[in-house]
């Protein structure tokens, strides 16, 4: 049973309505012109396939903020006063030291899990396995002759002694073990965007330290509330940067929070929600501390539908699309067809209708 019903997407809605514009010519009623004797010359197959779209955006590059969605702020838990603080634009990599009280470094630990108590041989817990995954990353573990296993929630010896390593690597007392008072937990590297803290100020705990970002520079492109569903997390992008160079990329985070144009909170059709981009070679940006780029999304596509080249659709009197399907012995006639959706890279558009895989449709001379 041929398909009769296409549920056009966004971009395919935006497409039709580019073709109108384009100013294709009307034809006649579905009637069937005879007299040609032999198949023309220009024309292409109807094919069964696969489609994918792609939402073309302008985007910002610049220095975003961490995976989770949020710019993190250090807090302190020591006791004392700050003898050094980072500086805004300073990057700190995972077991770098990211101040100072009382002149104790104080560590910068990547993950999620705050420090919330002493980490010793024979601790055991998310906290731990983090502890261990950063070590390990580090290569501590190595320079240490230990092995750790990262996936590890148990604090060995191993623990230990690389944690003594990087402790004296970084001017701590090698204790061995890890306490509130000298770490501070944020989600990766951190890039400094903002200092709270003062110097020669009273470190107290819970007093915010800094807000940072990511230590590489991402995309921040705003979908259209009607582009959300054709995009997800994962998709591939091509990434025009200010220099007019080529990137790739995918989508590594999708907002949750739709907002609208500034003095258009009652137009809900206008509103958008951002997504993030992250670049698959991070050096391509290099160069750039931020500015405007073009974003191609591939969007959610299609399988295993019927195409035809879209320069085949053709404008009805009356209304609506079609194109000229050509028979044998050279018959042409004017098949109704419904839109669905457009691959813009292989110029194809989705088409339901009396017409059939193999079949032949007319297309512009070249």
């Amino acid at each position: 049973m041929r398909p009769r019903t296409v549920v056009l997407t966004c971009s395919a809605a935006l497409a039709v309505v580019a073709l109108a514009g384009a100013g294709l010519a009307a034809s006649g009623s579905d009637d069937t012109r005879s007299g040609a004797t032999a198949i023309p010359t220009s024309t292409a197959v109807v094919e069964r396939g696969d489609l994918a779209d792609a939402v073309s955006a302008t985007g910002t590059l610049a220095y975003g903020a961490q995976a989770d969605g949020s710019p993190p702020v250090a807090i302190n838990n020591a006791s004392g006063t700050f003898t050094a603080l980072p500086h805004p634009g300073e990057e700190i990599p995972c077991g770098g030291v990211l101040y100072r009280v009382d002149d104790r470094p104080i560590l910068l630990v990547c993950g999620t899990v705050p420090v919330y108590r002493a980490l010793a041989t024979g601790a055991a817990g998310r906290d731990v396995r983090q502890l261990n995954r950063n070590l390990h990353r580090l290569r501590l573990d190595r320079a240490a002759g230990v092995r750790i296993d990262e996936r590890s929630a148990t604090f060995t010896l191993g623990t230990r002694r690389a944690l003594e390593r990087l402790q004296r690597a970084r001017g701590l007392a090698a204790t061995g073990r890890l306490t509130a008072a000298t770490s501070v937990v944020l989600p990766g590297a951190a890039r400094i965007a903002q200092v709270s803290a003062t110097l020669g100020g009273p470190a107290r705990p819970g007093t915010p330290i800094a807000t940072a970002t990511t230590t590489q520079l991402v995309v921040r492109v705003s979908l259209e509330s009607t582009q959300r569903g054709d995009v997800r997390v994962g998709a591939r992008t091509r990434v025009t940067l200010p220099d007019n160079s080529v990137a790739t990329g995918k989508v590594v985070r999708i907002g949750t929070v739709a907002s609208a144009p500034d003095g258009q909170a009652d137009a809900p059709a206008d509103t958008s929600v951002p997504a993030f981009v992250a670049l698959d070679d991070a050096a391509a940006s290099k160069g750039f501390d931020a500015g405007p780029v073009q974003v191609e999304i591939a969007a959610t596509g299609v399988k295993d539908v019927l195409s035809v080249p879209v320069a085949a659709v053709v404008g009805k009197s009356g209304g609506g699309y079609g194109v000229e399907l050509v028979r044998r012995g050279g018959e042409r006639t004017l098949v109704a067809v419904q839109l669905g959706q457009f691959d813009t890279a292989a110029g194809r558009v989705q088409v339901a209708g009396n017409l059939d895989e193999g079949d032949h449709v007319v297309v512009p001379a070249p």
